[in-house]
């Protein structure tokens, strides 16, 4: 059980505390509402490029990380769909270090053209690094546009077109920041060795007088449903040919997130999963297959993919795998299958939960979809899906109209 406390200071900064006196250490959560989906088609990636302009340097603290470092922290940050997320582990006694560095870039960052320029050269080197100089790195920049007509996640994190990167000016980073990163579009967790008292005082001495700002007014297109199955095929350089499979599924928000959560872990968890057994152990169609959710807060993706063994037809192995999906839609899966795959979220859970960076991001998570007591409830509400909902879900979401395919075959030319 991770017992917490939250406040909510006058300029909208919601702050969620839980204390662990067992670590020496403070883990600092911040997390901006503000993801890729709420960017403008045109100018795509603003929200990760951001992710690398705060750290670097603001105009009272020009090199955020050496002074984190001086105080024994360490520090990372992620961007997604739906959110960009900064988080520090620090020794307790030196955590007011943490709540001055954030505070202070939660002001303002440094807006000089050659910190822009700096940061556009990272962004666009990691853009061709992942994404075009390495194997299969445009499998996500073609399926998502393949899924998704309307709803921005058609693009991927970071971006749709480098291009818009490129070409991003600082007035147009000014406007991103001012009606994103604010006190009342944030969410402020702290776990670890410090009092709920210390944090409420810091959280007001260093959070307190940054301003409210007025926020970008969300209102994105609905996904039309999907009633027509998708079929892209592609020739690449690769060792291997591929598939890439996506579902439209719910909401992370949504009932049926986790049963669909389990049935992603019957098709894939480990060496016992059925597309391992099966596809891969039994008929090697496949030397590497995986499904997982996206667990995106507007209605995400379930993704399957796999590279296949040399000489297999992309073509054979999508129909394999819907036969194996298939498995689940129509029979009862045995008790003892769905029992195992419980007790191994459960022991992850649990694992998971001793770890203050997990419990600082898990408290701010929730709190974004509404309740953070969820955090809490994962394992409850895991352990609720049955043989009847796996079937009666599975039959709604994996529907050959719902899905869309990629058939990533090999040149030839590059094979291993």
């Amino acid at each position: 059980m991770i017992e917490f406390t939250k406040f909510r200071l006058d300029n909208g900064l919601r702050v969620l505390v839980h204390e662990d006196r067992s670590t020496p250490l403070v883990a600092m959560n911040i997390l901006y509402d503000v993801g890729s989906r709420d960017e403008d088609p045109q100018s795509t990636g603003l929200a990760h490029l951001f992710e690398h302009l705060m750290f670097s340097g603001t105009p009272r603290i020009p090199e955020y990380d050496k002074h984190l470092e001086l105080a024994g922290g360490e520090n990372n940050a992620f961007t997604n769909s739906d959110i960009t997320n900064y988080y520090i582990s620090i020794p307790a006694q030196n955590i007011e270090t943490g709540f001055w560095l954030e505070s202070d870039r939660m002001q303002s960052i440094d807006f000089s053209e050659r910190n822009l320029e700096v940061q556009k050269k990272v962004v666009t080197e990691e853009y061709n690094q992942r994404y075009l100089n390495q194997p299969y790195g445009d499998a996500m920049l073609l399926l998502r546009p393949l899924a998704y007509t309307m709803h921005p996640y058609k693009w991927p994190v970071i971006g749709s077109d480098i291009a818009h990167i490129e070409k991003t000016t600082i007035n147009e980073i000014k406007r991103f920041f001012f009606s994103h990163y604010a006190p009342n579009n944030a969410i402020l967790s702290v776990t670890g060795n410090i009092s709920t008292d210390k944090v409420f005082k810091l959280a007001e001495k260093w959070f307190g007088s940054v301003k409210k700002r007025q926020l970008k007014q969300r209102d994105l297109p609905v996904e039309p449903l999907q009633i027509h199955k998708r079929i892209l095929q592609v020739e690449r350089e690769v060792p291997s040919s591929a598939i890439y499979m996506a579902w439209h599924m719910c909401r992370r928000n949504d009932p049926d997130f986790m049963t669909l959560d389990l049935i992603t872990d019957l098709l894939s968890e480990g060496e016992s999963g059925r597309l391992y057994t099966k596809l891969i152990k039994k008929e090697k169609l496949f030397s590497e297959i995986s499904a997982y959710l996206t667990s995106d807060i507007d209605p995400g993706l379930i993704i399957l993919h796999g590279k296949l063994m040399n000489g297999i037809a992309p073509e054979h192995a999508g129909e394999r795998i819907n036969e194996v999906i298939n498995e689940l839609t129509n029979k009862y899966a045995p008790a003892s299958e769905i029992e195992k795959v419980k007790n191994k979220f459960e022991a992850s859970a649990a694992i998971g939960n001793l770890n203050i960076l997990n419990k600082a991001f898990n408290l701010a998570y929730f709190e974004l979809l509404g309740n953070p007591g969820l955090v809490n409830k994962q394992v409850e509400l895991y352990r609720k899906t049955n043989r009847d909902s796996v079937i009666e879900i599975s039959q709604k979401y994996f529907r050959e109209s719902n899905c869309s395919t990629i058939y990533y075959k090999s040149s030839g030319r590059n094979r291993q």
